[in-house]
């Protein structure tokens, strides 16, 4: 009896997961076919005939282009300050032990859990009275303070497997405290530190609801434009530049393992690098 009840919980467990994996995968299969879709209008999935139409539409609009471009500026800007000063942050929370830690630490990862509507309107707001009108530097704010929280996180969640004697050790051997940190806690944190990057990286590109704040005429992000076209001249160029955006974030993460290798990079463990 004790194994049929095993076995069920076990083929349930499997369901479970199969389920999951549906809904995460086939909505995103759907917009990657209706991508090629040759279909001058949205019509029934699966597609008919199959085209690259909608792709040559994207890169040959100026909108989108200049779309793509500022959310791939701005997501390699806004990661690169977002992880210097995440891991740096990071660094401090973890070697700090005194009264008020919590406090501190609620206060870095709060926008993880602030509703990003409210962080849009409050950045509007705050920049109005300083009298920053420029859309890059508005959304440059906006992005690193929405990736910001995620390096901290996974930092600290990678800070916190390292032993304090290796450190104690390197230092009672000759090595400074900035060298020690650089010999010994830097290569034990970096899976941290680059899913960190990694993941602010993606969120940067992704974000819609801060940016819709803080964009100008002038000056928009790739989803931006996306609904801004889905509200004028909705077609399935809409779809080509969904997968578009799908493919960058792939496409950092096949980078990172063809030029570093994802292994040697983040490293094979906590206490091996």
């Amino acid at each position: 009896m004790r194994r049929l009840i095993d076995n069920i919980g076990m083929w349930l467990g499997i369901a479970n997961i199969l389920i999951v994996l549906v809904f995460l995968i086939f909505p995103i299969a759907v917009a990657v076919m209706m991508s090629f879709d040759a279909r001058d209008y949205l019509g029934r999935f699966p597609p008919q005939a199959y085209s690259i139409r909608w792709y040559e539409s994207f890169f040959s609009d100026a909108y989108y282009l200049q779309g793509l471009t500022t959310s791939l500026i701005l997501a390699v800007i806004a990661t690169f300050v977002s992880t210097t000063a995440g891991v740096s942050a990071a660094i401090v929370l973890d070697r700090h032990t005194g009264r008020g830690k919590e406090v501190l630490e609620s206060l870095f990862l709060s926008p993880l859990v602030v509703p990003a509507v409210v962080i849009g309107f409050a950045l509007l707001l705050f920049f109005s009275l300083l009298g920053i009108f420029d859309g890059f530097t508005r959304l440059l704010g906006g992005h690193i303070i929405i990736t910001f929280p995620y390096t901290v996180r996974t930092t600290l969640a990678g800070l916190v497997g390292i032993r304090k004697t290796l450190t104690e050790a390197a230092m009672a051997l000759g090595a400074n405290e900035r060298r020690a940190f650089w010999d010994v806690t830097f290569p034990l944190a970096r899976t941290g530190i680059v899913a960190g990057a990694v993941f602010a990286f993606a969120f940067s590109m992704d974000d819609i609801a801060v940016s819709l704040f803080l964009t100008s005429p002038d000056t928009y992000t790739l989803p931006v434009a996306m609904v801004s076209m889905m509200r004028t001249n909705f077609d399935l160029t809409i779809a080509a530049a969904a997968v578009v955006l799908m493919v960058f974030t792939f496409l950092l993460i096949l980078v990172l393992n063809w030029t570093i290798g994802l292994e040697k990079l983040i490293g094979q463990g906590v206490f091996r690098s």
